[in-house]
């Protein structure tokens, strides 16, 4: 119950964290609102940390747009709202996305999240003229041309954030640099029609301190980007054709989310933990094969992980329990001394509530299974 506790603490919290301007989306009002009007919505978990983050510049986002006719700023809680993030291939948290009326395409941010990034990101949705980081006299028509974006401490995490960049990081003075070069040239012109990826160059000898932060110890060191993050290290060929063949490969894989915003698979717990306030009615229908132990036991630590195969065993098999009782903690002692447990494992099966018998044969997984099958009938093994 402590635990059910917490989760509906937590999950309070980030809702007063989001109780403002922000309009909340569910399954009943989210066809229609984005029907009528451009939304800009965040698919969140409460218990995720970049959406905790995210949470007040969000409000500060609708605050700003949700009192004027332009576009709605909303979210949608998909620990409530699953089939609704489901049908919206939300795979990971947050998840931005724009829905423009009257089109079917959806598009995905995946920029930075601040506040001047969002805006950007909503003008350029909205067809306005986006804001510009860099003033028209600092871009140069030779730097909108060039094949290789050049890439410095200060425009380097702006420029990256969104879609791939294969970089290289050299030196002016290295051979090998200069030897690469003019592949890396011809690498950056075979590419220049492909939106989604951008062959770019960082002079570590003008910007030290960001070839630092990337763990650039030789010159060239080439590395892989996708949406601002270092994704991995080319070891291959400097050859243009092993080149070209690395960035094929790379654009190809299939992206997966973060570790941190990755959404858990659903578990099923294959042993029942049995206390002394459930134990009772946990024994009192079917066949409940009962695991007396002690963590700190080696012989429970050996059979541990053949319970586990076990229980897997008899998923689905409403007749068969397999389960355990940890005989250390205080609240079970009083339970382990009445059902007379004097050594650990302990190993008894229950029927209809009635104590059967003490397991004492072999902790093979194969004789376990034999022996909750004398116990067990045809109909229950269906």
């Amino acid at each position: 119950m402590w635990f059910l506790g917490l989760f509906f603490l937590t999950v309070g919290c980030f809702a007063n964290d989001h109780e403002g301007k922000a309009v909340k989306l569910n399954g009943e009002n989210f066809k229609a609102s984005v029907e009528k009007k451009d939304h800009f919505i965040m698919f969140f978990a409460p218990w995720c940390g970049h959406c905790k983050r995210l949470a007040p510049t969000w409000e500060d986002l609708a605050a700003k747009y949700n009192d004027k006719d332009e576009v709605v700023i909303g979210q949608v809680d998909c620990t409530v709202e699953t089939a609704l993030c489901s049908d919206n291939d939300v795979t990971g948290y947050p998840t931005l996305k724009y829905f423009k009326v009257g089109s079917e395409a959806v598009e995905r941010y995946r920029g930075p999240r601040d506040l001047p990034s969002l805006d950007n990101f909503i003008a350029k949705q909205q067809g306005k003229v986006e804001v510009a980081e860099e003033s028209p006299q600092e871009a140069t028509k030779d730097e909108e041309n060039a094949a290789v974006l050049e890439l410095n401490s200060e425009n380097f995490n702006a420029k990256t954030a969104e879609g791939m960049f294969f970089i290289k990081f050299f030196a002016p003075w290295c051979g090998h640099c200069q030897s690469l070069a003019p592949t890396w040239e011809q690498l950056g012109k075979s590419l220049e029609h492909e939106n989604r990826i951008t062959i770019a160059k960082v002079d570590c000898t003008q910007s030290k301190s960001l070839c630092q932060e990337h763990s650039v110890k030789g010159y060239p060191t080439l590395l892989w980007f996708k949406d601002g993050k270092m994704v991995e290290k080319y070891q291959g060929s400097r050859s243009l054709d092993s080149l070209k063949e690395y960035v094929t490969k790379m654009a190809a894989k299939k992206e997966e989310p973060s570790e941190e915003d990755r959404i858990p698979e659903p578990t099923v717990d294959v042993v029942v933990e049995l206390v002394e306030g459930n134990f009772e009615n946990g024994i009192s229908s079917g066949v409940t094969f009962v695991k007396f132990f002690a963590p700190w036991c080696g012989h429970c630590k050996n059979l541990a992980p053949v319970w586990e195969e076990l229980g897997k065993k008899y998923i689905g098999n409403t007749s068969v329990k397999i389960a355990k009782v940890d005989c250390t903690k205080e609240d079970n002692r009083k339970l382990c001394t009445q059902q007379e447990i004097r050594g650990y494992p302990t190993v008894f099966l229950y029927k209809d509530g009635k104590k059967m018998s003490e397991y004492d044969g072999s902790r093979t997984l194969e004789d376990l299974v034999s022996f909750v099958g004398q116990y067990t009938t045809a109909r229950d093994e269906l």
